[in-house]
């Protein structure tokens, strides 16, 4: 069984709404809904647990109580960083699960395809991340003045979701609380205990909704899946007619 920490606990203040990002409308329905639901249509997934701020726990659990199609749903309270809402998210997590995936609750573009993969190199790795390589040409700076230029070849995006083996992931949130270390993101803390972290190729789509730019591109990315899905429907709906009606 996978359990799924969607941390959501962020103020999102480049977003400028005055609200959690993740409440959000995104093609009328906000961006946790759509993220849930990415999640719902994978069997393996039998936990989802959102992590959000103290505020925000007991109207989310109302609200999703009367959601249809999704696995269990927890909601716990976050911490003052997102690795303290994580390690919060997995206490509060089966110990019936031997992988656990952690996905930004602001990635709903996730695909089903990326986080079976993932599940998949988790379960034979120990510990996996989606990503993708590096566009841009990247400089290290310092005060202003470039310092470096790394290959780009040996660069790679890092997204979500993040999966592991629970016992591994619990290990090094143990070692990284005891030593005071506070990491970049989840793989951060498992690359420190000593285990090495596979990467899983994920999309150029599933991007972090941070601004109101992105909005409007995870809105653009969402209607082409739509009319294609729907063009898809459509022609099978055709081949099916056609092969009802055909006289051998």
């Amino acid at each position: 069984m996978v359990s799924v920490i969607l941390p959501a606990a962020g103020r999102g203040k480049r977003m400028q709404a005055g609200v959690n990002k993740v409440f959000l409308g995104l093609l009328g329905k906000p961006i946790l809904y759509h993220t849930l639901k990415a999640f719902a249509s994978v069997p393996e997934v039998g936990e989802l647990i959102v992590v959000t701020g103290q505020d925000e726990v007991a109207a989310l659990r109302r609200s999703l109580h009367h959601v249809p199609g999704l696995p269990q749903v927890k909601v716990v309270t976050g911490g003052s960083e997102r690795q303290y809402s994580v390690w919060n998210g997995l206490k509060a997590s089966s110990e019936q699960a031997d992988v656990v995936l952690v996905h930004d609750a602001a990635r709903p573009l996730v695909s089903r395809e990326t986080i079976e993969a993932v599940i998949a190199s988790a379960r034979e790795f120990g510990a996996a991340i989606a990503a993708v390589p590096e566009k841009n040409t990247v400089k290290m700076v310092e005060d202003g003045i470039v310092t470096a230029t790394p290959e780009r070849a040996k660069l790679w995006a890092v997204q979500t979701p993040q999966g592991f083996q629970r016992s591994l992931l619990v290990a090094a949130n143990e070692k990284a609380e005891a030593d005071g270390f506070l990491g970049t993101d989840d793989a951060s803390l498992v690359e420190r205990y000593g285990a090495k972290v596979h990467v899983v190729m994920d999309s150029y789509q599933n991007i972090k909704i941070t601004t109101p730019e992105d909005l409007i591109v995870a809105e653009a990315f969402l209607r082409q899946r739509k009319s294609t899905k729907e063009a898809l429907l459509d022609a099978a709906a055709k081949v099916h007619d056609f092969l009802h009606n055909r006289k051998d």
